[in-house]
């Protein structure tokens, strides 16, 4: 069994579409990034990565290639997945917490995880997706960024 950590953070701005945990959030802000910038998505493909011992996803995705130029992020994720399985890698569980004023996370959790689950090839059970605010405090209480924490517990065979 490894574990791995992953972090992500972007920039919002306003106009700009929210993704999060593979799903469109209606907001006045939105991430900005090279790729549709699921602050969630990128942290959670960090954490795996990582517990895999298979550096980051900047590493495998770089955003200086017009490859992944607004990509859906789902999209790397399942590629992801596919790098952990040549490895003959499984997930056991993964924890996540975002870390953002507004919009309120709760009520899309459950939609999260059934975006999510299908790619990852676990029960929904097996990811927990949590939020929390800054209180108002730095970039984030801001509201000019969103950041997202994920650990991820991978076995092999």
């Amino acid at each position: 069994m490894r574990i791995g950590f992953g972090f992500d953070v972007h920039q919002l701005q306003e106009g700009k579409d929210l993704w999060i945990g593979g799903i469109k959030l209606q907001h006045t802000k939105g991430a900005t990034g090279h790729s549709d910038a699921d602050v969630l998505i990128h942290a959670i493909c960090d954490a795996l990565l990582g517990a895999a011992g298979m550096r980051d996803i900047g590493y495998h995705f770089p955003n200086t290639s017009s490859e992944f130029k607004n990509i859906d992020s789902k999209i790397l994720l399942a590629r992801v997945m596919d790098l952990l399985k040549k490895e003959n890698y499984s997930i056991g569980n993964i924890d996540c917490t975002l870390v953002l004023e507004n919009p309120k996370i709760n009520p899309h959790i459950d939609k999260m995880k059934l975006a999510l689950t299908p790619i990852l090839s676990i029960q929904p059970s097996d990811i927990s997706i949590k939020a929390t605010t800054n209180e108002t405090l730095g970039y984030v209480g801001r509201e000019e960024g969103v950041c997202a924490y994920a650990v991820a517990l991978i076995k092999k065979g």
